[in-house]
């Protein structure tokens, strides 16, 4: 059976595959999951709570996912673009959406040191 990643509160249920999950940013104690189709969902949990439950449900899938500083979550599969000094991502289908969101130079320079070690 296909893997979903379940989020559930004491009002709402959100469930989504995780290929549908471009990147997930926090704002203090809300997270939002920006999916490829445009959708936005704001939840009441920390990032850090949210990479917990991707994780736990996600088994050997969750390295589909990377922590990226300490506000965002990103889909290694929509990186497209990666400039350290202008601290700027792009994760992009190369299709039907493009988003950019900004990191620490530190952070990006991590990320592009691990995408580098992925194609050696």
């Amino acid at each position: 059976m296909k893997k979903h990643i379940v989020i559930s509160t004491s009002v709402d249920l959100v469930r989504i595959a995780p290929e549908r999950v471009v990147y997930v940013a926090s704002d203090g104690n809300y997270s939002t999951i920006v999916q490829s189709d445009g959708e936005t969902r704001v939840l009441t949990f920390q990032l850090g709570q949210i990479e917990k439950i991707m994780s736990e449900q996600l088994g050997s899938e969750r390295n589909t996912f990377i922590r990226i500083g300490k506000s965002l979550i990103i889909n290694r599969s929509y990186i497209y673009y990666i400039n350290v000094q202008k601290q700027k991502l792009i994760l992009s289908d190369n299709a039907t959406f493009s988003h950019s969101v900004s990191a620490s130079k530190e952070a990006l320079k991590q990320l592009k040191e691990l995408l580098e070690e992925d194609i050696k």
